[in-house]
């Protein structure tokens, strides 16, 4: 069931990136006066097809799913010596080359416009996600040696504010990629009045971060990760070792053996590395009373490994805000969403090519369509956002300077304006062949690096 609905979460925000990018091409061509013959969703043989408006443009599903065209009256591509001239003065080649710019460029801009919209929405309706605050870290990690301690909520980053983790770590992501400095505002309370709170300024560097280190969780090799409630017991499972140790619902645990427990996780970790091994738990029960208790977590097989499990809750959901905005600037912060993650992704294409980061980094459509999956199952906001990443992704493609792509037409029409002529069209096809060249060795490397994530 889960292969089929990562199936079908892919080939709808698949079909969704590509049906909006190519009436971008349509409806400027439209805009422009250019005569469209075909409008295709998907590529190869057609297999459904009609026709409609006055030029009678035949709107297509074609075999493979993997993409889209708009087919215009183009005299490269048709013969056109027998049209009347009020057909040919809607021919593509005719047209000036600005005219020619906008139609070519208007496929990728709808993309961002699409980003911008969804990024709008979902900041308009309002995210839950979870805070800032941090959870205790190693005394030996970047983040404790900067001044972070845990219970530490960020509220800003570099003087910008964040709200939620995924602007945090947005923030330290971009830092990361240029190995710039994070100056982190913390709020942290005051033991000096009760209930208060001070906010100070630690600076944690960046620059000890590898490449291969943007490929994983970066974040906790620097110390940082989220805040987690107390390790408090949730429904006990009958007959489990737990329940025959006699602890209970509610209970607070404060240590294990000779280790104190930060939060549920730690006790959860705890657990979960001692299978078979007794472990001395001490607490306080839900009445007050302490505890001290001997439980020997039972062996579990999962995924080639044994784990420990007492068959208890823990809960692990972390402190969670719901950040909303108005229609106006909610407008405004998808607009530099999309322009700060169309510049971060041109960044990391950058280094890639000076080899600062890991080729391994580039995905393709096994990844695209796991993480499909993935959110279509967590929920319709993390879907939304996949998609609005993705068709950043894709409008950030097509703009690159490789031929085929709309990148490489506009850097001909580009020197055209520059030349004031066409370029040859013994030029065009050897940049052609090219620029399919380059595709395929893209697409190959990330067909590989799915399937080493696939099988790793």
């Amino acid at each position: 069931m889960s292969f089929l609905q990562t199936v079908i979460a892919f080939l709808v925000a698949l079909a969704v990136l590509v049906v909006v990018h190519e009436l971008g091409h349509y409806w400027v061509a439209r805009w422009c006066g250019v005569k469209v013959l075909r409008f295709s969703v998907g590529m190869g043989k057609i297999v459904w097809s009609r026709r409609y408006g006055p030029d009678q443009t035949e709107w297509a599903i074609s075999m493979l799913p993997f993409g889209g065209y708009v087919k215009m009256l183009d005299a490269r591509e048709q013969d056109v010596t027998t049209l009347p001239p009020e057909e040919l003065r809607r021919e593509f080649t005719r047209q000036s080359v600005w005219k020619r710019i906008a139609i070519v460029a208007a496929g990728p801009l709808a993309n961002f416009l699409l980003a911008i919209a969804v990024f709008a929405g979902l900041y308009c309706y309002g995210i839950p996600e979870p805070a800032t605050r941090i959870r205790a870290m190693p005394e030996a990690s970047v983040a404790y040696q900067a001044g972070l301690r845990g219970g530490d909520l960020i509220t800003a980053v570099n003087g910008e504010p964040v709200r939620a983790w995924s602007d945090l770590r947005w923030k330290l992501t971009e830092l990361a990629v240029d190995k710039a400095p994070a100056r982190l505002d913390i709020q942290r309370p005051n033991p000096a009045v009760a209930g208060g709170t001070f906010v100070e300024t630690v600076t944690v560097s960046l620059s000890g971060l590898v490449a291969e280190d943007l490929e994983t969780d970066f974040l906790v090799k620097l110390g940082i990760d989220l805040a987690r409630p107390k390790a408090v017991l949730g429904k006990i499972m009958p007959d489990g070792p737990a329940m025959k140790a006699g602890l209970r619902e509610g209970d607070v645990i404060h240590s294990v053996g000779d280790k104190q427990v930060s939060d549920g996780l730690a006790f959860v970790e705890l657990v979960r590395g001692s299978a078979g091994k007794p472990l001395q738990i001490r607490g306080v029960h839900a009445d007050g009373k302490a505890f001290n208790i001997a439980v020997t977590p039972e062996t579990y097989a999962k995924d080639n490994q044994s784990i420990g499990r007492i068959k208890a809750e823990v809960p692990l959901a972390p402190e969670m805000v719901t950040t909303s905005d108005a229609p106006l600037p909610a407008v405004g912060k998808a607009i530099v969403k999309t322009w700060d993650t169309s510049v971060l992704t041109l960044k990391m294409l950058g280094k890639m090519l000076i080899g600062e980061v890991s080729w391994k980094n580039i995905t393709g459509p096994i990844t695209i369509a796991d993480y499909a999956g993935q959110t279509a199952r967590i929920g319709i906001i993390s879907y939304l956002t996949f998609i609005a990443f993705i068709s950043i992704s894709l409008g950030v493609m097509n703009l690159l300077p490789i031929p085929v792509l709309d990148g490489g037409l506009l850097l001909y029409y580009s020197l055209e304006l520059l030349t004031g002529r066409a370029l040859p069209e013994r030029f065009g096809e050897i940049a052609q062949r090219a620029g399919v060249g380059i595709l395929m060795t893209l697409m190959a490397v990330a067909v590989f690096n799915d399937i080493v994530r696939l099988m790793s």
